[in-house]
């Protein structure tokens, strides 16, 4: 006797396959395993100087970190220091221009910038910026410029990379702190007193857009997910705001710690992370261009609040240092800052 499958009236089999297939529909999504970044070494390399930003060079497997006067150069790979940038006073931030093959550190206390070969870091010149106290500083590879952001001034200096000259200055309107590139010729810089973010060309130097960031308060760090076009700008009321990167809207935030500084974010991993002052590392997930949540908090150390990601090897590096009591007030520093105690100041290597 032969069975024959009815098209209208859809057999056992059929149906039993169906209903698999729409409870495979309506199942979550099995979610990765959380990751488990932790505090892998502390490498501590002394010598005297506050510090600010630090930077990795993928290239050389090298981490940059600024020393109030000069820049120390330490080996990713042995956690050795193996060179030192003299004469850059006041130095905040670093950026590479790696078509150049040269670095680049900002330098507030004489408002300049210094060039320096990125192999040998002999120097080369030294521009004198358009603003004053120089804080934050990226390359641009679209337009071959350097920008400069010149806290006091509240503004930015262009430098063509090719000629060392300044190229032109943007007024800002406030404070400036971190920025971030595309690499299609445009700019996005926090304005960290106008709690805001500016969105400039970085052929023609005008500032296109000027966007809100509420509720963000007072945002420093700055990372983006050049896939997605959104931006992770980290607040003061320990926030993180992610921004479209095209249309200027908030599109969600996610909590961190307290005294957070800098951002990052890891394009293979789709993790940004925040550092915080108090003592944590906040990693968020970026779910969906609209959505994200944390996934972890490590402990790091207390001062630790800033960063630099390598995303070759996912690692995190932050610096801090031991303190003592701070020093009695005076009528110039009302709330004094704890006093660093000499040679203690020391590599964070957080590894996943």
């Amino acid at each position: 006797m032969t069975t024959r499958l009815s098209l209208h009236h859809p057999s056992r089999l059929t149906l039993a396959i169906a209903a698999i297939a729409a409870m495979a529909a309506t199942a979550p999504a099995q979610q990765a395993p959380p990751p488990n970044y932790h505090v892998a070494s502390k490498v501590k390399l002394g010598r005297d100087g506050g510090w600010d930003y630090l930077i990795v060079d993928t290239a050389g497997h090298r981490v940059f970190m600024s020393r109030g006067t000069h820049t120390l150069v330490v080996d990713a790979k042995t956690d050795s220091v193996v060179g030192d940038i003299m004469d850059t006073p006041g130095v905040h931030g670093i950026a590479f221009a790696y078509d150049l093959g040269r670095g680049y550190t900002s330098n507030g206390r004489d408002s300049s910038v210094s060039v320096f070969d990125l192999k040998t870091l002999a120097p080369i010149a030294r521009i004198h910026t358009s603003g004053v106290n120089p804080d934050a500083i990226v390359y641009d590879d679209f337009s071959h410029r350097v920008f400069a952001f010149n806290g006091r001034s509240g503004d930015a200096t262009a430098i063509d990379a090719a000629t060392n000259t300044v190229a032109g200055t943007i007024p800002l309107g406030g404070k400036p702190e971190f920025a971030v590139v595309d690499g299609r010729g445009t700019l996005w810089v926090n304005i960290e007193d106008k709690s805001e973010i500016a969105k400039i060309d970085t052929k023609t130097l005008a500032v296109q857009s000027r966007w809100p960031l509420a509720p963000c308060e007072e945002p420093s760090g700055l990372a983006m997910d050049r896939a997605t076009r959104r931006l992770f700008t980290v607040c003061s009321n320990k926030l993180m705001a992610i921004v479209d990167a095209d249309g200027g809207k908030v599109v969600a935030t996610v909590p961190t710690g307290d005294g957070t500084d800098a951002a990052g974010f890891d394009p293979a991993t789709k993790l940004a992370f925040a550092s915080n002052g108090e003592g944590t590392l906040t990693v968020v997930h970026e779910d969906t261009p609209d959505s994200a949540h944390v996934v972890q908090t490590v402990t790091t150390q207390r001062g630790a609040r800033t960063m630099a990601l390598d995303p070759q090897t996912h690692i995190v590096y932050e610096v801090t240092a031991d303190f003592g009591p701070p020093p009695a007030p005076t009528a110039d520093r009302p709330r004094p800052r704890p006093t660093m105690i000499p040679e203690s100041f020391t590599l964070l290597v957080i590894q996943p």
